[in-house]
């Protein structure tokens, strides 16, 4: 019975394994040859929230200026005066005096979220329908528009997209892109291609008048929930945008992935517990188990298992033109072998650190 169950997971998780990873290639694909759309006559307003300097900075505030769509505004919303970012965003307002923008400074205290508190202020200012909301530290591509554009449906409430990580400069950092790109990335647009999809607060777009009529701005996961209440969808781009992450230090990304894995523990705990079987480690272990119970030689057959595992990840990655090294499937096994350990963690507490600020998740009792 053990060697059945352990059978039946290992093909399980191969299936779903190598299906997540064709249905990411094939919607990259599909983004390259589709052709592109007229443009809307409305404008947008792009909202970046900013908080200190950060790997990059430069070039992914910089990148708003040069999109092409003819009808947009940026609004740059700082909380704080005295904020060392300041003079990067003034300096790039008067270098590019072309594009509509303007410095918002002012802290709102609208929830528990100070991204949201920061945030909130550039909504209520945006003159345009259609309103995006960015990090600071995502990186847009001169078609940033089109991409967030096409995906729209009429049973849209949201568009959005996970961040892909790019330009990694040691380490630490390439081990943050085994997370973010050929993991959690697939995993989400996966779950978007079979009508699941759910928000990531690095980029999302909204309709106003829509989002304000179901209930009005709320940070990512809440307003994944409040779409779905309204029986709209949560759409995610089909090739999702980059966050250039430079240097990183192991603490960094643990604590990084700390806070995103309670964070999934609390709001979306029916999909969130599966997790525990995540990665190439759980199907390794149950193709050990077969294996150990027939003839075949154990090491062979893992060694083969682990290779067609992670040589599909290395396809997705070529494919979608991610960050691939020779290191890459040594700290995709690694990501794999710290999933368990991440999820258990998550299970230990509600605090984690957001910009070197000591945060709690709110549990879902007290949550409003």
């Amino acid at each position: 019975m053990p060697v059945l169950a352990a059978c039946a997971f290992g093909a399980i998780a191969a299936v779903l394994h190598m299906a997540s990873i064709a249905t990411v290639i094939h919607r990259i694909r599909r983004s390259d040859i589709k052709p592109t759309e007229a443009e809307r006559a409305e404008g947008i307003s792009i909202v970046r929230p900013v908080c200190g300097l950060e790997n990059f900075s430069e070039e992914t505030l910089s990148s708003a200026f040069l999109l092409d769509y003819p009808n947009y505004e940026i609004l740059f919303c700082v909380a704080q005066p005295a904020d060392p970012v300041l003079p990067l965003v003034r300096r790039l307002i008067e270098l590019n005096p072309d594009v509509p923008a303007r410095l918002l400074i002012g802290n709102e205290r609208v929830s528990a979220n100070p991204k949201l508190n920061n945030v909130v202020k550039g909504w209520l200012a945006a003159s345009h329908p259609w309103i995006v909301m960015a990090d600071s530290n995502v990186l847009m591509p001169p078609d940033y528009m089109r991409r967030m554009l096409t995906t729209w449906r009429a049973d849209t409430g949201l568009v959005s997209s996970p961040a892909v990580g790019c330009a990694p400069a040691n380490i630490w950092a390439e081990l943050e892109c085994a997370f973010l790109n050929t993991y959690q990335v697939r995993w989400q647009c996966f779950a978007d291609s079979i009508g699941m999809g759910f928000a990531q607060g690095k980029t999302m777009l909204f309709c106003r008048g829509l989002l304000e009529r179901v209930g009005g701005i709320r940070e990512d996961a809440a307003a994944t929930k409040l779409v779905r209440k309204n029986d709209l969808r949560v759409r995610v781009v089909d090739r999702p945008f980059s966050q250039p992450l430079g240097h990183r230090t192991a603490a960094e990304v643990w604590r990084r992935q700390l806070r995103w894995a309670r964070l999934r523990r609390d709001t979306f705990r029916f999909y969130f517990v599966p997790e525990i079987a995540a990665g190439g480690i759980p199907p390794l272990a149950a193709c050990s188990i077969v294996v150990a119970s027939t003839d075949w030689p154990v090491a062979g057959a893992l060694t083969a298992f682990g290779a067609i595992w992670y040589s599909a990840e290395a396809a997705l990655a070529y494919a979608a033109g991610w960050h691939l090294t020779w290191r890459s499937p040594f700290l995709w096994m690694l990501r794999d072998a710290l999933l368990p350990i991440l999820w258990s963690a998550s299970w230990l507490g509600n605090g984690f650190v957001w910009r070197d600020r000591p945060m709690r998740v709110l549990s879902r009792s007290s949550a409003p």
